[in-house]
């Protein structure tokens, strides 16, 4: 396992160990090294995961285990591609709206990743976001079928986007991480079109065609200087 993928990234580094959740997150974002499933039952069983290349019979592998002993402040930079971005401006900001929203989704079994809420002047609110692209079709017809019922000023979407991720553990409550992240991408004039963050992971989209040159420049601020 490498801190990102090394047919975009020429300086990458292997990993010796990587905590389940970490690996969860990159397998979910785009790494295609192990599946997800296999990484859920190790760690429901506690069953540590070697993973060794097929190619290097010698070569030393990642340990897949409950907890990270490598020291670095993030373990992976991924990306995840075919990404569309959905916003949905003006819906009444009553009780209800959003559950009527998501679960219309659900009953088209329509797959919805990162959820960002703004509010409006008190009374609207715009919900933005994000599906696979080959989902947009489908949920596009759904929402403007349903646009009286949600009460929805303007639906609006935008597609060929990436979802880039920097992953590790306790990531949330470590100062700066953000900031790096952030700082790499306007060095290199990258603009972000939503963020979302968690206990272990920073996602950002961005334009699928700066996508690569996202992965780079943020796995050289974090890693170049480790």
């Amino acid at each position: 396992m490498y801190t990102s993928d090394p047919r975009i990234v020429e300086d990458v580094r292997k990993l010796k160990t990587i905590a389940y959740d970490e690996m969860l997150e990159m397998s979910s974002m785009g790494a295609k090294v192990l599946h997800n499933r296999c990484v859920e039952i190790g760690k429901k069983y506690h069953v540590p995961i070697y993973v060794k290349s097929t190619f290097e019979k010698e070569s030393i592998g990642t340990l897949v285990t409950d907890s990270n002993l490598e020291d670095l402040v993030i373990n992976g930079v991924t990306k995840d591609d075919y990404i569309s971005r959905i916003t949905i401006v003006g819906i009444e900001n009553k009780i209800g709206r959003t559950y009527q929203l998501f679960q219309l989704l659900s009953k088209y079994h329509i797959n919805v990743d990162i959820i960002v809420q703004s509010f409006g002047e008190h009374i609207t609110k715009d919900i933005a976001f994000t599906v696979k692209m080959n989902d947009l079709p489908k949920t596009l017809e759904v929402l403007e079928e349903n646009k009286n019922l949600l009460n929805a000023k303007e639906i609006l979407h935008c597609e060929n986007l990436t979802k880039v991720s920097i992953i590790g553990v306790g990531i949330a409550n470590k100062p700066g991480v953000a900031s790096d992240m952030f700082e790499a991408l306007y060095e290199n004039n990258i603009n972000m079109h939503m963020v979302t963050t968690s206990e272990i992971k920073i996602s950002v989209l961005v334009n699928s065609n700066e996508a690569d040159i996202a992965v780079r420049a943020i796995h050289k601020k974090f890693f170049n200087n480790t």
